[in-house]
């Protein structure tokens, strides 16, 4: 069966909901579960743009969270922001032309969240979005652009903290769309956490190095990806250092990300971690590795929001390699601390987690595990004023 006859066979839809990247994948897991739940009540399609292109990667992502296979997959993959987001807007139009759903539902802040937003908002579909409101207020970053206009287009906007709604009314957005239900990324982490995979059993796995049969003392996880971090040997040469420097403290774990993983081998710089005897380098982890893999760690150091959101809710002393983050209140409620590039600074909070424990956290609002299901029984009711929802409905 060729793409068009697929998309011409799917039928029409009350809502599509679209994942493009990873960090999509946790967030509408938890949101298709609970829409399923409602039965006949919602026909949600789920559209998979493509934009992950590690197929085992992304197998094992739908796997491990119970995501159902996707109606449709665009297939589209890597290239460039331009390119890879005009591509996802042509693949999109005939699959929204050909479901007819009265919204789509976009999360986060991917090419795939903006592209599909705009296709939508062109067609006067109502865009609903999860995960608005956050702001790193750094427009270098390809994210702050997504998540602005995406939130510009969005009817119903589905927030994971109190001050997000704030910010969206300074930007102009209706406040009787926005809604505070909590973040559905610990919606996820709580229905897995039980289902974590030992760090024990993922290295066996994927090493055979007995330097490291002592991580039951302790171990710090790192993350990096970012471009602003990965992309400029200038920058990443001297964070390589400051790693190199942690693990005289503790052993790093370091799942690295295939981008991540391309520079170091391309720049030669990946001989700073191979000769550095308490750092451990792992392929990319799935969902349930990595969660593993963090809920024993002593600390995280990362670049990713979702690991900001993860640690805090964990209880875990998490360090952002970044000078800015979108998730403030891992910071201003959580564990997280921000300390950029600064070494001094990183190792200062590790020596301090070391010595004390670090940094005393709490659990911020509604991040109790049920936000999908609060945006299911909003997302009803709202449909119930649609006529193209009432039409399809009609007994």
């Amino acid at each position: 069966m060729n793409k068009q006859v697929a998309i011409e066979a799917l039928g029409e839809a009350d809502i599509l909901c679209i994942v493009g990247a990873r960090p999509n994948f946790m967030k509408i897991a938890p949101i298709m579960a609970a829409l399923a739940e409602a039965g006949d009540a919602v026909r949600a399609l789920l559209v998979h743009t493509g934009q992950h292109y590690d197929a085992e990667m992304n197998d094992a992502f739908f796997r491990d969270l119970s995501i159902p296979k996707p109606d449709i997959d665009l297939g589209i993959g890597s290239a460039s922001h331009t390119v890879q987001t005009a591509n996802i807007m042509l693949g999109f139009e005939p699959i929204l032309a050909a479901t007819r759903p009265s919204a789509i539902l976009v999360v986060g802040d991917v090419n795939s969240t903006i592209a599909c937003a705009l296709v939508a908002a062109k067609q006067h579909v109502p865009v609903i979005h999860v995960e608005a409101g956050l702001r790193s207020f750094d427009r270098a970053m390809p994210e702050e652009i997504n998540r602005i206009l995406t939130d510009q287009l969005s009817t119903l906007l589905f927030t994971t903290e109190k001050e997000a709604r704030e910010q969206l009314c300074r930007e102009g957005v209706s406040a009787d769309g926005i809604h505070f239900v909590g973040n559905v990324m610990i919606d996820t982490l709580m229905r897995q956490l039980d289902r974590a995979i030992e760090p024990a059993d993922t290295l066996a796995k994927y090493t055979h190095d007995n330097a490291f049969v002592h991580l039951d003392k302790g171990y710090a996880l790192l993350t990096l990806h970012r471009p602003s971090n990965v992309d400029d040997s200038a920058v990443l040469e001297p964070l390589l250092q400051s790693i190199v420097a942690v693990s005289q403290r503790l052993p790093v774990i370091f799942p690295v990300h295939p981008r991540t993983r391309a520079i170091l081998d391309n720049t030669g710089l990946a001989g700073i971690l191979a000769s550095a005897d308490n750092v451990i380098q792992l392929p990319p982890l799935g969902y349930l590795e990595m969660l593993g893999m963090m809920r024993r760690s002593t600390l995280v150091l990362t670049d990713s929001g979702g690991l900001q959101e993860e640690t805090t809710a964990l209880g875990i002393p998490c360090i952002t390699l970044r000078e800015n983050t979108e998730r403030p209140v891992t910071v201003e409620e959580g564990t997280n601390t921000i300390v950029g590039l600064d070494s001094a600074k990183m190792l200062a909070v590790v020596d301090e987690v070391l010595s004390s424990g670090g940094k005393a956290g709490k659990t911020p609002v509604l991040w109790d595990g049920q936000a999908a299901i609060r945006i299911r029984d909003i997302l009803l009711s709202w449909l119930q004023t649609q006529p193209s929802y009432q039409a399809r409905h009609q007994p």
